[in-house]
């Protein structure tokens, strides 16, 4: 159809390496923990994002989402590290240099440690945060980036979070599973409004 795009997407996390101050880096270093190793320094797409941007440009891609780190940029709570916003606008700007529209997304998987503490989904505080972290990015990075995605799979967060366990902190629990799936739903409206 007119105006379809082929595009592949990564998570920071995944693919960056060296996002410490977020809650999946604490859990994959816990002792006990399901991973079965860290994701350490990944395969450092922090320092080679051109080298990668102008692969998927050559494998004939449209478009590239990629995931902006929150710890990254907010790694303490109401402190923005304008270093870290600089570094995703590059992305960004390479992407359009090398004919790939930028997607970005706000929260795929991972949460600052400092919101983890907090009660992280299941805190009805996140909403607001998260809200301030999107206007943050949106502010500097929204001349470059005409499309976002919130959340990335929020009920798969909220359901092997709570339900099964397996994602960070590994706690099941019915009222928390419920919590962080209205959280994830009331941040998301916020954000898009």
């Amino acid at each position: 159809p007119d105006g379809f795009q082929w595009g592949t997407a990564t998570a920071a996390h995944q693919v960056e390496g060296g996002n410490w101050a977020n809650d999946w880096w604490a859990w994959e270093h816990a002792p006990g923990t399901p991973c079965v190793e860290p994701s350490g320094d990944a395969c450092d797409q922090y320092h080679r994002y051109e080298e990668d941007i102008r692969l998927l440009a050559a494998l004939g891609f449209g478009s590239y989402r990629f995931s902006v780190e929150w710890s990254r940029i907010e790694p303490e709570e109401g402190h923005f590290s304008i270093a870290a916003l600089d570094h995703y606008r590059r992305v960004a700007a390479c992407c359009l240099a090398n004919g790939l529209r930028p997607v970005v997304t706000f929260h795929h998987f991972t949460s600052p440690r400092w919101l983890a503490a907090d009660g992280g989904w299941t805190n009805p505080a996140v909403v607001d945060r998260f809200t301030r972290f999107c206007e943050k990015a949106v502010a500097h990075l929204g001349d470059l980036v005409d499309r976002a995605c919130t959340i990335n799979e929020p009920d798969v967060v909220a359901f092997v979070t709570y339900a099964i366990g397996l994602f960070p902190p590994g706690t099941v629990d019915d009222d928390l599973l419920a919590a962080a799936h209205d959280n994830f739903c009331a941040a998301h409206t916020r954000a898009v409004d």
